[in-house]
């Protein structure tokens, strides 16, 4: 059950994998070891256990049964052992107390001799061998749900600006849009910039509704309401859009888009988060809460100090998750200065996941077309970078170019030969 990472990446998780959040839950963790107590306690406050009430105990697989004699149980129980109990025995004792539901994850010892297979016939829905760190739990108790459930197993993306004007809006569309036709993923590009909003305009959609209709609601967004309120954009690809309207100010709590997010969750494969360049309780909440962030940056001095410093802060609120990626836009403007691509990247320690080259022909024709770059210019380099990051964001890995080989000019060449009819023989004087 435990995975193996790659040691040359400093990425805790494969860049296919993905880890749904899960549903408001309890869970009770019974240790025998400090390292698993530890790790119980750390994957608490992990963003996609958000919503589980858990709490970490000592005593193992004996002391979960003697507090369920008298108590009821949660909906999860993870239980250690240590290797010095007939395992198979001890879940025959705790089936005896369990109620009905209840699922169990066991984290195991090298020195258990139980097969799997006896494991499960007692009721055991997950088994991870010992020593476990924080992702390993994190990652066994949410596959409970996602896998058997499909509960809120929809992957979150979002974009967002180091400084304002830095086409952070354009990107999230482009590769939204991209997911959506190359990959034939379901996708919704939700506009979280009320006031300002550009995505109606980039989709060349005018929506009456859109995200303030589902935040403003006084009901708990459901699946209905969300359907209806979702602008059509392509075959795969619809729109929440933002009104783009100055008839109210737009002051949300730190919590007010969590319940759209988990109803479209339910429902779409992908969700792109067209994140506004502002500083508030609800945009660092969507931000954290995203399974992969992507912040867009121009190669100047006051975006390179703004991604180092949102860097910084992601990475500490997301200690279990892949690092934010950044990109880097309009690079190469005309009469501009600009830090060279290698000193960026050396300042933030990791490398662009795509370097856009300034092109403001290209990038004006499609935006005052209402068209996507690849609508405007299919081959261009530029929709080939989209391709690369919708394959990256999606969990399909960055698409790679085939090496060429030494021999192919040669090849080649005695392909176009073999194709020719043979010269006639000039005949011997």
């Amino acid at each position: 059950m435990t995975r193996l990472h790659d040691e040359d990446s400093d990425d805790p998780l494969h860049p296919e994998e993905h880890i749904a959040p899960v549903p408001r839950i309890s869970v009770q963790a019974f240790c025998e070891t400090e390292q698993t107590l530890n790790a119980v306690t750390a994957a608490g406050q992990d963003r996609r256990l958000a919503k589980a009430h858990l709490t970490a105990k000592d005593g193992g697989l004996a002391a979960a049964i003697e507090v369920y004699e008298s108590m009821p149980t949660p909906n999860v129980i993870v239980i250690e052992s240590d290797g010095t109990r007939d395992i198979l025995e001890g879940l025959d004792d705790l089936a005896g107390v369990c109620d009905p539901g209840t699922r169990v994850v066991v984290i195991g010892n090298p020195n258990d001799t139980a097969p799997y297979r006896e494991l499960v016939r007692r009721g055991v829905n997950d088994y991870v061998v010992g020593p476990v760190e924080t992702l390993d739990v994190v990652r066994s108790i949410c596959s409970l749900f996602s896998a058997s459930e499909a509960i809120i197993t929809g992957r979150v993306i979002a974009v967002v600006g180091a400084k304002g004007g830095v086409g952070a809006s354009t990107v999230a569309h482009n590769v939204a849009w991209t997911i959506a036709r190359d990959l034939s993923l379901d996708s919704v590009v939700i506009d979280l910039d009320l006031a300002f909003g550009t995505a109606g305009l980039d989709y060349n959609q005018d929506p009456v509704q859109g995200i303030a209709n589902a935040v403003l609601s006084q009901d708990r967004p459901d699946t209905a309401l969300m359907e209806r309120l979702l602008a059509k954009c392509t075959e795969r690809l619809s729109l929440l859009a933002s009104p783009a309207s100055l008839d109210r100010v737009y002051d949300f709590g730190a919590e007010a888009f969590d319940a759209v997010f988990d109803t479209l969750r339910m429902t779409t494969p992908c969700i792109v988060l067209d994140v506004p360049h502002q500083w508030s309780g609800w945009t660092r909440r969507a931000l954290v809460n995203a399974d992969d962030i992507v912040i867009v940056a121009e190669p100047d001095l006051a975006n390179l100090r703004n991604t180092k410093n949102m860097l910084s802060v992601l990475k500490a609120a997301r200690p279990n998750d892949r690092p934010p990626l950044y990109c880097l836009n309009q690079v190469g403007m005309h009469k501009r200065a600009e830090i060279d691509v290698k000193a960026f990247a050396k300042t933030m320690e990791s490398q662009p996941i795509a370097v856009i080259p300034f092109d403001s022909k290209l990038f004006s024709t499609a935006a005052n077309n209402g068209q996507m770059i690849a609508e405007v210019a299919k081959n261009h380099r530029t929709t080939a970078l989209f391709q690369n990051m919708a394959n990256r964001l999606a969990g399909r890995g960055e698409v790679k170019k085939p090496k060429r080989s030494l021999l192919e000019p040669l090849l080649k060449k005695l392909k176009g030969r073999s194709g020719r009819p043979s010269a006639p023989h000039r005949k011997a004087s």
